[in-house]
């Protein structure tokens, strides 16, 4: 999977990842990471996700990293707001008030751009990505995010080859297999998603579980 397939994705409109309200996991779990109101919190893959305005609705700082343009210039506008841009390196970054999204491979985001992040949320992109990609994923996010911070992660489980993703199916065995040397990983929750995901099941999957994980980086 290369960066044009998303690219593309965002282009034709072909985005049926994207939710039109706030993930409910996000509300019912992030009090749990105890994140003070005014820090900052990172959303990879962000799109234009309504999750970032619930975190800043709630006093917190919200930075995202997203390949597309289209997705990032989405935000923005349909939240009419006037974005500050300028250049770092290989990215282009926008801020407005509480938002500052990078524009670029989150594989190549500094480690200097989340220095001040308390606290990463990820409800879309572990499972965007493709399990020769996961390891990578997982290994970039480590290195780059404060050892503090914790992780509120989303994910989903079907059967293996019912679909080809994304999204992928990566079960609790995935996610020990990529954070469980780096961090504390406790289930908070598995419930069946099916009927709330119909593009999944019209796609032909027949079990849906969405599991939330609050990810806690060990102490060397």
């Amino acid at each position: 999977m290369t960066p044009d397939f998303w690219l593309e994705r965002w282009q034709k409109g072909d985005i049926g990842f994207h939710q039109s309200r706030v993930h409910d996991f996000l509300p019912k779990y992030w009090p749990q990471l105890k994140v003070e109101r005014g820090a900052a919190v990172f959303v990879p893959l962000c799109g234009k996700s309504l999750d970032m305005m619930w975190l800043a609705g709630n006093g917190y700082k919200v930075i995202g990293v997203e390949l597309s343009p289209l997705a990032v210039d989405d935000f923005f506008r349909e939240h009419d707001l006037e974005a500050e841009t300028r250049s770092a390196g290989p990215f282009v970054v926008r801020s407005s008030g509480p938002f500052t999204i990078w524009c670029g491979d989150l594989f190549e985001l500094p480690a200097e751009a989340l220095v001040d992040v308390k606290a990463a949320y990820d409800r879309a992109a572990l499972v965007a990505l493709p399990p020769s990609l996961q390891t990578r994923y997982a290994e970039t996010l480590t290195s780059i995010l404060p050892a503090a911070a914790p992780i509120l992660l989303a994910s989903l489980y079907y059967p293996q080859g019912e679909i080809s993703g994304p999204p992928f199916s990566t079960p609790l065995a995935q996610i020990a297999a990529l954070f469980g040397e780096t961090h504390a990983i406790r289930l908070a929750e598995t419930r069946d998603g099916l009927e709330q995901s119909q593009n999944l099941k019209s796609r032909g999957v027949t079990t849906l579980d969405e599991s939330a994980y609050i990810l806690t980086r060990r102490k060397v």
